[in-house]
């Protein structure tokens, strides 16, 4: 199989991953926290070790604030949750995932809360005005995508921070499509909340994900229940991270993330970004020249707003329809809505969905080579 599904999740994973997980069983198997033996405390000493590798990566300085969950979802839903107030409001982006939209939709048909979307524009300023015009004083925080997941588009956080500080706001950043790809730092980009998968760009395993709080509003918690401390208590601990993490943590997923983010360390950020760019612009341009195939972004002339990932068509073709096909000769690409209708609505592919193409850092030319002669055919056949 030639794998092109990257941003769904990363595969291959490092060898060290793989290896961390089978360690965590073996000789971390017990439960951190929760006992006072050798290999409990073994245990937790690791897991620490992994919310400072976190921390230093993301730049947040607290490693008690990072927080672990099961996927950036769960992320998601732990903040828009935890900040929603009734009569508040949300701004979100015209391109987000259904993670955050969902929740969003729950809480107003709930009554709780309202949301707004507004357009990723062609420029910076763009996207700032729309955000900055859909502001009310009832405004609790803005949640934007770093990234789309289906275009690739980036959005300017930073910006955002900038302006939701200066509205009395907070920014939920959505990292699944820029961690480990593009540099983050909570502390210089202003980012209130990070929610972060780390089975993508920091090459963890599915199912774990990470919420970094850099704020002094508290989250209201999503799960409540156990936490190994201060267990006389009925109410949950107010402290991070225990006042988020209730019952026992995915230790295994955890120690592999933190070999994840060791392997990108060690790769860097900046070169992978280089090396996955450089192969989708190499696809990009060989599509480009193939009849019958529709392109929906153009990276040869924008690539600094976008991440590299392209989504493409056949005309005449469903889009699940191709990769159907391209599964049948052995390429592993994404189709479909990618769980973002708002962004297929922007871009007037929601009828057909898009067939999404995501390399990764394992990406070679062998693999390009045979996705391209794979789409060449099936385009050819129309």
């Amino acid at each position: 199989m030639t794998y092109f599904d990257n941003a769904a999740t990363t595969f291959p994973k490092p060898r060290a991953v793989t290896h961390a997980m089978a360690q965590a069983v073996l000789r971390y198997g017990a439960n951190p926290g929760r006992a006072g033996h050798r290999m409990a405390y073994e245990t937790a000493e690791r897991v620490y070790a992994a919310r400072e590798a976190v921390s230093d990566f993301f730049a947040l300085g607290k490693p008690e604030s990072v927080i672990f969950t099961k996927n950036c979802t769960e992320s998601l839903n732990t903040v828009i949750f935890g900040l929603a107030r009734r009569g508040g409001h949300f701004v979100c982006s015209d391109l987000e995932h259904n993670a955050v939209v969902r929740p969003l939709e729950a809480l107003r048909r709930k009554g709780e809360c309202t949301w707004t979307a507004v357009h990723i524009g062609e420029t910076d300023e763009e996207t700032l005005a729309n955000f900055e015009n859909a502001l009310r004083k009832e405004t609790v925080a803005i949640v934007c995508t770093g990234a789309s997941n289906v275009f690739g588009k980036r959005a300017p956080l930073k910006g955002l921070a900038d302006l939701a500080h200066r509205n009395g706001v907070l920014l939920i950043a959505d990292a699944a499509q820029t961690a480990g790809i593009l540099p983050i730092s909570m502390q210089k980009d202003g980012i209130d909340f990070l929610c972060a998968p780390g089975h993508k760009g920091l090459y963890g395993v599915m199912g774990t994900g990470i919420l970094l709080c850099n704020s002094e509003r508290a989250l209201e918690p999503l799960t409540y229940g156990g936490t190994g401390t201060l267990s006389v208590q009925l109410t949950q601990p107010k402290d991070y991270p225990e006042r988020l993490e209730s019952g026992t943590l995915n230790v295994p997923g955890i120690l592999a993330l933190e070999k994840g983010i060791r392997f990108v360390q060690s790769k860097g950020s900046k070169q992978i970004y280089a090396h996955e760019m450089h192969t989708v612009k190499k696809i990009q341009e060989a599509l480009r020249q193939m009849s019958n195939v529709l392109l929906y972004t153009n990276l040869s002339e924008q690539s600094q707003s976008y991440v590299p990932l392209v989504s493409f068509n056949i005309r005449g073709l469903h889009s699940e329809e191709t990769a159907a096909q391209l599964s049948e000769a052995g390429i592993a690409v994404r189709a479909g809505l990618h769980c973002a209708p708002l962004a297929h609505k922007t871009y007037g592919t929601q009828e057909m969905g898009t067939v999404r193409i995501c390399p990764s850092v394992f990406t070679n030319e062998k693999d390009v080579n045979s996705l391209l002669n794979s789409v060449f055919k099936i385009a050819k056949a129309i």
